[in-house]
């Protein structure tokens, strides 16, 4: 199991701090969401924060861009660091096109779909697709109750990935805490977003060790 603690749950006058400690505990990968204020009802911070982190850690950032028109600041979030840019299905006008402009700038694509959003809008960009983005709460504010009824994506998306063999990674983001990720990775999960279940914790460290001794039931 893959863990991604996203920093829009850190404490930003300490944010260097919260990130040594998340490396410490054995996370994977920074999760970096960016809200713009009109795709999401939020607005939390750009590439320059995320680039602050630069040669400080040796995570790699897993971006997450809920923006509108993503495709004008892809450029922005690429670094020697970025391991993945996903952007939302339903900020995309061509999804394929922003796809490919992630690629080739040497990053990993990824499509993250919300709550309402079905699994089948995704059909025919399976084979372009590195990383798959479930939002288990609506996309815009941390510390939301996991929407469980969202985890069927995770079951159909890991059944197509085995039958058809994709390779994207299966990712979930939104309420995940240690009462719900065993439920989350039977269904297929590999990938998970924690934020306030992580720092808010009274030791973060512990609590990424904690996240990480549960493994993905491949």
């Amino acid at each position: 199991m893959l863990l991604s603690p996203s920093i829009l749950s850190a404490d930003f006058s300490a944010l260097l701090d919260g990130i040594k400690k998340i490396e410490e505990g054995g996370a994977d990968y920074i999760h970096v969401d960016v809200m713009d204020g009109h795709f999401v009802p939020n607005i939390s911070f750009g590439a320059p924060v995320m680039k602050s982190l630069n040669g400080k850690t040796k995570l790699p950032y897993d971006v997450h861009l809920m923006i509108e028109h993503p495709e004008k600041y892809i450029k922005d979030f690429v670094t020697d660091y970025t391991a993945f840019i996903t952007v939302h299905q339903e900020a995309c006008e061509d999804l394929g096109a922003i796809l490919d402009l992630i690629k080739s700038y040497g990053i990993k694509a990824g499509v993250s779909i919300k709550p309402g959003t079905p699994t089948s809008v995704l059909e025919g960009y399976f084979d372009k697709i590195d990383l798959i983005l479930i939002m288990s709460v609506e996309p815009g504010f941390g510390g939301q109750k996991f929407m469980e009824d969202q985890l069927y994506k995770a079951v159909e998306l890991s059944a197509l990935k085995k039958e058809m063999g994709y390779d994207y990674v299966i990712e979930i983001d939104g309420g995940i805490d240690l009462t719900n990720i065993d439920r989350v990775l039977d269904a297929g999960v590999e990938m998970v977003v924690a934020g306030s279940a992580v720092f808010k914790a009274e030791d973060v460290t512990e609590r990424v060790q904690e996240f990480k001794k549960h493994r993905a039931r491949l």
